[in-house]
């Protein structure tokens, strides 16, 4: 059985067991959180797709950790002036695990 789940603008395939990094949450670590279903597809191969979510079906989670992904370089160079400079950027994230799917 997998889920889509909705998370900060973004769209995640999950199932029981899965760890998933999304976009950061207001939660604590080793908290319990429950997000709604978009799609929902089970083993006999039925879908539900809700509008906007499925009716009665919620995703069961765990906050793990917070952290920062990779650091994206940004450089930008005019050549007439011999102006540059660069930047870089790590985008905060949230660590999760899917409990169950009910």
């Amino acid at each position: 059985m997998y889920a889509i789940i909705n998370c900060g603008g973004k769209q995640y395939k999950v199932s029981a067991g899965d760890v998933v990094m999304v976009e950061k949450l207001d939660a604590q670590p080793n908290t319990k959180i429950t997000l709604p279903a978009l799609l929902v597809s089970d083993d006999k191969g039925v879908t539900k797709l809700g509008h906007p979510n499925v009716d009665g079906v919620m995703v069961n989670a765990t906050v793990l950790e917070h952290g920062k992904g990779e650091k994206v370089s940004i450089a930008v160079y005019k050549k007439m002036n011999g102006h540059h400079r660069a930047q870089g950027h790590r985008q905060p994230y949230t660590k999760i695990k899917i409990d169950s799917i009910k």
